[in-house]
């Protein structure tokens, strides 16, 4: 998972050969500014052959084979050696590290132990040099990925301090395979989530489930509702931390309908107790509930957990009418898994030449082939893909312009708090009112403290 595997888990979590919010419906500049690589074309960062890059990878849905499967051509290309180490705790087993000047070379700073970007941008590499690089395939990298999508999921307070690799389409589901058996339609409110409801408990399903670590899923995907029903403005009041940002009328009735949703016996229970990924099998492979919000991660993640034929298959994120700001074809659409470069790293030149590597054209569509998800390379989807990735296309093509994303959760490392609130809503022994509550009172502890750097929004 990018567990909001950007983020969840995390506050960090993917798609592409598409794009995201700001680059739909255009290839994206190639005028990147900042620093420019002064190697040759062949070496552009001037790694030393026979040298070995201390890669730490994130080993979430996607593994950590697809940055093994690069380096592979990074060592045919440089003759570097990409040393993978898989890690789940990436704060709590880097942090000692950045604080001894010894950090990783390159860095996958995802899932829930990923670090908060407000403690370490300023240790980081302006990666705008990766995007100035000639690619594996000759051209200016900039030339051959969704450059816009890279800046604005990367760019912290003017640097572009991560590379967010793979991109995803934000969405909610399901089975096409058990909703035709049974007619049902993908529900787009949560009026018509409820009717649902009704008919999952009259088959002795549930509507939704959930599992501990992952129970912050619901609250990104309650703020994708909020925002779709309110407009851009309650984005921003996220963004921005403000006071008010859980009061919003929007938010405020988001909540209510989740509430509405537990109330009524359609959220399994015990979820607060459940590991994600076997409440997550209780879903795709058990079909004991309907619904599960997710990133694009999710089909490769409960790849050997999932029912066959199960034709997993994304639908939009609910909406409160049926005519909301953006649209109810508008999603979150968010490049994830961010690849960072410590400045202090020993083999800084052998972090920024892997990035490189992930970018050639032919490490993308092994990660698209692979791992059912998009890349922010272009042109990089494989002929045969599953139904999954195929509903990613269907979703961002509909979504055309109208798709957005938010980042502070992941920028102020706020997830593991957030956790505690989730599981207690969704398991329901505090009502809507209490959890908006309490995460608001999360947002401004972060709000208020003069030592954490803000933001720039």
């Amino acid at each position: 998972m990018t567990l909001d595997r950007r983020t969840l888990l995390g506050g960090s979590i993917a798609t592409a050969a598409l794009v995201t919010a700001g680059c739909a419906g255009g290839t994206g500049t190639t005028t990147t500014g900042g620093q420019t690589p002064t190697g040759t074309a062949d070496n552009p960062f001037g790694v030393t052959k026979g040298s070995t890059v201390d890669a730490y990878i994130f080993n979430g849905g996607y593994g950590t084979d697809y940055v093994d499967y690069a380096g592979a051509r990074a060592a045919e290309k440089t003759g570097i050696t990409v040393k993978v180490t898989q890690s789940n705790q990436i704060a709590q087993e880097l942090q000692p590290r950045f604080v001894a000047g010894d950090p990783p070379d390159v860095i996958d700073n995802s899932g829930a132990g990923s670090i908060g970007m407000a403690t370490i941008v300023d240790q980081l590499e302006d990666l705008t040099q990766v995007l100035e690089a000639p690619s594996y395939e000759g051209t200016k990298i900039a030339d051959t990925v969704y450059v816009d999508a890279i800046k604005k999921a990367g760019t912290y307070n003017g640097k572009l301090a991560a590379i967010n690799y793979a991109v995803s389409i934000y969405a909610l589901w399901y089975s096409a395979s058990l909703f035709r058996e049974n007619g049902w339609t993908p529900p787009t409110t949560y009026a018509e989530a409820m009717e649902l409801g009704a008919k999952a408990k009259a088959k002795g399903k549930y509507l939704f489930l959930f599992g501990k670590e992952a129970a912050t899923y619901y609250l990104t995907t309650a703020i994708s509702s909020a925002i779709k029903e309110g407009g851009d403005e309650v984005r921003l009041a996220f963004e921005k931390l403000d006071p008010g940002c859980y009061s919003q009328p929007t938010v405020v009735e988001v909540f209510k309908a989740w509430e509405e949703i537990i109330k009524a016996g359609y959220m399994k229970p015990g979820g607060s107790g459940t590991q994600f990924t076997a409440a997550q099998a209780q879903w795709s492979n058990g079909q004991e509930a309907l619904l599960y919000p997710s990133g694009g991660w999710i089909e490769n993640e409960m790849r050997s957990q999932t029912k066959d034929g199960f034709e997993m298959t994304g639908t939009g994120e609910l909406v409160l009418t049926s005519s909301p700001k953006l649209g109810v074809e508008a999603l979150r659409s968010a490049p994830g898994e961010p690849f960072i470069v410590p400045s202090k790293a020993k083999n800084k030149a052998g972090g920024l030449e892997t990035l490189r590597a992930m970018l050639s054209k032919d490490a993308a569509a092994n990660f698209s082939k692979t791992k059912r998800s998009l890349t922010v390379v272009k042109g990089a989807l494989p002929a045969d893909g599953s139904t999954g990735l195929k509903s990613q296309e269907t979703l961002f093509q509909a979504a055309g312009t109208k798709t957005f994303d938010y980042r502070f959760i992941a920028f102020y490392g706020i997830n593991r708090e957030n956790l505690v609130v989730m599981n207690s809503f969704l398991e329901g022994t505090i009502d809507a009112a209490t959890a908006r509550k309490q995460l608001q009172e999360i947002v401004d502890k972060v709000a208020n403290d003069p030592n954490v750097k803000k933001l720039e929004v």
